[in-house]
């Protein structure tokens, strides 16, 4: 018996464009195999059902759920991103701050050279580090 563990995100019809912006923010990163529902449902079809994506080696999973929750993303769940330059965590922060929210903005907080911590436009929380 295999057993994989990978982070399982759930958007509510923005799965597809949240990949698309992740995959551009890592290079390397890949797009795995993406299920879409079709006429049938019981999701919109084209919708993402599920889909694999690899971030900087971490692969994620991901779904477009067409049920409504009472809840979202939460900061107690972050991606943790060990960055190699302060340059690199503006640059990330940037990005991810473009319609989000800065929990931390980056700077010396003294635990670290260098640190931030957003909400992406999405809700996904993300920490980027430089030791």
């Amino acid at each position: 018996m295999s057993v994989a563990v990978r982070p399982f995100l759930m958007f509510e019809g923005k799965a597809e464009e949240a990949m698309t912006f992740y995959l551009s923010l890592f290079p390397g990163s890949t797009l795995g195999e993406v299920r879409r529902y079709g006429p049938e449902g019981p999701g919109p079809e084209g919708s993402i059902m599920t889909a694999l994506f690899t971030l900087a080696g971490q692969e994620v999973m991901c779904t477009d759920s067409f049920v409504k929750h009472a809840f979202t993303f939460t900061p107690s769940f972050s991606f943790f991103v060990t960055c190699e330059s302060a340059e690199q965590i503006d640059t990330l922060a940037a990005a991810l701050l473009e319609g989000g929210a800065a929990l931390m903005p980056p700077d010396d907080y003294g635990f670290s050279r260098r640190f931030a911590w957003v909400n992406d436009r999405y809700g996904v929380s993300w920490q980027l580090n430089l030791p």
